[in-house]
């Protein structure tokens, strides 16, 4: 990456808006040749935080053992581990929580416990559960995913109540219904969320017809930061929450299931006799711990942020940023056919360490906001994109 003077760059823009964002100590200094380090890390617009390679892993590490020493598991108890699940279990206000080597691993014992012997599981149709884990439920567990929703990001209450009264006159012989997943927010549809007055409604129809329900909430902070509303109330309308490790964190891979203490214990058995059991997951829980201290505020600043940058790129000609109905991290970005969007994107990555995913044959993608956008401060992107155009 080439040397970037940022207070000439930022001061020859004459952005009037500058002081206001920008800390004072950013626009003083001696020098006025201050190089970017070539391995500064750069904001990524998609993903949903930050990714660390192996050094930056092992460094992370190792200030939150200078701060804390690390203690090892043994199989996935005792040590990080079991520090990550009593914090989760608190987050979420389940009695209990697990960790698991998997996401998957986790929606799928989840839904076969609670489901039972009864075979019908209702899931999105455009959930993980039901796009992304190879028939998991079907080949393994012998459940029958019935898709509901279809192409949308969540079905209704009504929808569902209307799909279980339905099958007493669309097959022949009945089969019990065993449990109910809700993903939230939707990966395969931008990150979109299901409504918390809907997953209320569904909660208490589950309730009174005695379905367990799942939440498939991977990215559920995502949809805590962006509505406002906290995990534990979203955790509240479900009998189990299984929550990623990795997306946000940081952590090279991991998930935790959290639900009440009959169902989370007769976990580590199922997660042996399929192949899951770990000797050491210390790496993981203690990365996780480390990144979660401080990562309801950093979100808050990284929207706060965000909001900066998108008012100040819809005002660069060709540029468009809108948010999604309904969407949570996840912005629909359109850059004018004036622009070369291949282009765009090489200059923003190469000569000032920001990075877009490539946009479609109509100049069309999206921006994902996470926490990366705090490595830079606004006026620094939004000039770095109008320089890039111009």
């Amino acid at each position: 990456m080439p040397a970037i003077d940022r207070r000439q760059f930022l001061q020859r823009s004459g952005a009037v808006f500058l002081p206001a964002i920008l800390p004072v100590a950013a626009m003083a200094g001696q020098s006025t040749k201050q190089e970017l380090p070539a391995d500064e890390p750069p904001v990524n617009f998609f993903g949903d935080g930050a990714d660390f390679n192996p050094a930056q892993y092992i460094e992370t590490l190792q200030k939150a053992n200078a701060k804390e020493p690390i203690r090892r598991d043994f199989y996935g108890q005792g040590g990080a581990v079991a520090a990550l699940e009593k914090k989760m279990a608190e987050i979420t206000g389940k009695e209990k929580a697990i960790y698991m080597p998997t996401g998957t691993l986790a929606n799928q014992l989840a839904i076969a416990e609670l489901s039972g012997a009864n075979t019908k599981v209702f899931v999105q149709d455009m959930s993980h559960v039901y796009r992304d884990e190879a028939d998991a439920a079907q080949s393994v567990f012998g459940k029958r995913l019935m898709p509901l929703g279809m192409g949308q990001t969540y079905f209704t209450a009504a929808e569902l109540k209307d799909a279980i009264d339905g099958l007493k006159s669309k097959e022949v012989f009945a089969s019990g219904i065993g449990a109910v997943s809700i993903e939230n927010p939707v990966r395969r549809t931008d990150g979109r969320m299901v409504p918390i007055d809907e997953i209320s409604k569904i909660s208490a129809y589950c309730r009174e017809n005695k379905i367990p329900l799942h939440m498939d909430g991977a990215r559920i902070f995502m949809t805590a930061a962006w509505s406002g509303i906290s995990v534990k109330e979203y955790a509240s309308y479900f009998d189990t929450v299984y929550i990623s490790l990795y997306k946000y964190f940081g952590t090279a891979g991991g998930a935790v299931l959290c639900g009440n203490s009959s169902l989370i214990d007769k976990m580590p058995h199922l997660i042996k006799i399929h192949g899951g059991t770990v000797f050491g997951n210390w790496v993981n829980a203690a990365m996780a711990l480390h990144r979660m201290e401080g990562f309801e505020g950093r979100m808050k600043e990284s929207i706060q942020k965000a909001n900066i940058v998108f008012e100040g790129l819809n005002k660069i000609k060709g540029l468009k940023v809108t948010t999604l109905d309904g969407g949570t991290n996840i912005y629909a970005f359109e850059i004018g056919s004036g622009i070369n969007a291949g282009s765009l994107q090489q200059k923003l990555n190469k000569d000032f360490g920001i990075r877009i995913p490539p946009a479609d044959k109509n100049g069309k993608t999206t921006l994902t906001v996470n926490e990366t956008i705090l490595y830079r401060e606004p006026a620094y992107i939004i000039k770095a994109f109008e320089s890039c155009v111009s």
